[in-house]
């Protein structure tokens, strides 16, 4: 086998004979390489930014920084790096913590080699895929491509990504902002799209302002370049997203169509890995349009109050009647109190659609984040808030589904057709 067909490993353990046994396991193998041990999470942390592994083997009890910290890191530094957690703890609650904080597999020490060098081959080849989609995605960018030109594939292509609730209030922009900060970073970039026209609030989330909107763009849908599209999009400050923000004016929308804003978001996908998309809770033309044409993925946003809840499921029934496939779409319940009966499980059961993701209620970091225009994924101290962590479980939720979409387990697309009857 070919050097660059190997997954790249990292062992860290702050015990050098815990170290060696690996290695030792490992050595035999010959689609596997050892690429550099770490002693302590601060260590890894450091190795992984400078050799950028495609397996970390990661030890969760460490003196300076612990596993969980540590793979946090190393998620952020080296977005492609899997994962794998030892514990000698075969604790739930240690799983849980380790797949929050974005670990591929969790195994208890002493690991057996077959399911050590398994999970190692499942995880390199997820970390190749997210390589490949990464440099796919830069190669328009680079060679400045126009809609015309041949670009990467489908598979290959950034991932629109809906934020939707049929109820306005439940968060939906909190939520898009968010997700889009803990989505992006150098290697697979990110850009947030405001798909309220007339009310948007995008900008403001994030504390920014910016003269140039959706309508600066519409009008040249079929000539678009890079240069132009980045002389629209605000930068944002303090992540170094790209936003593109709603008109001034609602009287400013009145031009831009479906069709001009869909395809905006497909050349979008030439230049950012997730295109994440705020809509209204309105099913105008645009909300619509985006759903139908544009999506690859749509979180589906509900809270814990009836009318809610009734307009979610209304929403799937819709969904149904378009011939949506279920699987492109993630349930979430925001602001969940654990006071109230109506639990996420209840839901799930009752709609035949699993609730993915609960983010917990708390107005005390959350209401001051919007008034300050700073979401609480910026701050380092907010990250092990459960607010925070929750978000970014629901990232990782995504990243799986995105590739297990590119792996073909699960269609990108769903058939377009016209209103029917619903299933149920």
């Amino acid at each position: 086998m070919v050097v660059e067909d190997k997954t790249r490993v990292i062992i860290v353990d702050d015990i050098a004979e815990t170290r060696e046994n690996i290695r030792k396991l490992l050595q035999f193998e010959s689609d596997v390489e050892v690429i550099g041990v770490a002693r302590t999470g601060k260590e890894a942390c450091d190795l992984s930014k400078e050799i950028k592994p495609d397996v970390v083997l990661m030890d969760i009890n460490m003196p300076d920084m612990d596993g969980i910290s540590a793979t946090e890191s190393i998620r952020r530094l080296v977005p492609h790096a899997q994962i794998i957690i030892l514990s000698v703890q075969n604790d739930p609650s240690y799983m849980r913590r380790a797949m929050i904080a974005g670990a591929h597999d969790f195994i208890t020490k002493p690991p057996a080699v077959d399911e050590l060098t398994a999970a190692i081959r499942r995880a390199g080849v997820v970390a190749r895929q997210e390589k490949a989609k990464a440099r796919q995605v830069q190669v328009p960018q680079a060679q400045g491509l126009g809609t015309s030109q041949v670009g990467p594939t489908l598979e290959m292509m950034g991932k629109v990504i809906v934020v939707y609730s049929p109820k306005g209030g439940t968060g939906c922009t909190t939520l898009a902002t968010n997700l889009a900060i803990a989505l992006h970073n150098e290697d697979s970039p990110a850009v947030l799209v405001d798909a309220n026209l007339q009310f948007g609030d995008v900008a403001v989330f994030l504390n920014e302002q910016g003269k140039n909107s959706i309508v600066d763009l519409a009008p040249r849908v079929d000539e678009l370049e890079p240069e132009t599209v980045n002389g629209v999009l605000i930068s944002h400050a303090a992540s170094g997203m790209k936003v593109l923000a709603a008109p001034y004016r609602p009287e400013q929308s009145e031009g831009v169509t479906s069709e001009q804003f869909v395809k905006v978001l497909n050349y979008f996908r030439r230049m950012f890995s997730y295109v994440i998309v705020d809509t209204t809770s309105t099913l105008d033309d645009i909300t619509l349009g985006v759903i139908q044409d544009a999506s690859d993925l749509i979180i589906l946003v509900t809270t814990q109050d009836i009318p809610s809840i009734k307009n979610s499921r209304l929403f799937l029934d819709l969904a149904d009647a378009l011939g949506i496939s279920r699987s492109k779409i993630l349930f979430v319940m925001n602001r969940f109190d654990k006071r109230i009966g109506i639990t996420p499980e209840k839901i799930g059961e009752s709609f035949k659609q699993e609730i993915v993701g609960v983010i917990p209620v708390d107005e005390r970091i959350v209401v001051p984040s919007v008034n300050r225009g700073v979401p609480l994924m910026l701050g380092s101290a907010n990250k092990s808030h459960p607010v925070a962590r929750a978000i970014l479980s629901l990232t990782e939720i995504i990243r799986q589904r995105i590739t297990n979409m590119d792996s073909g387990g699960i269609p990108s697309e769903a058939p377009k057709s016209g209103l029917g009857k619903s299933k149920k």
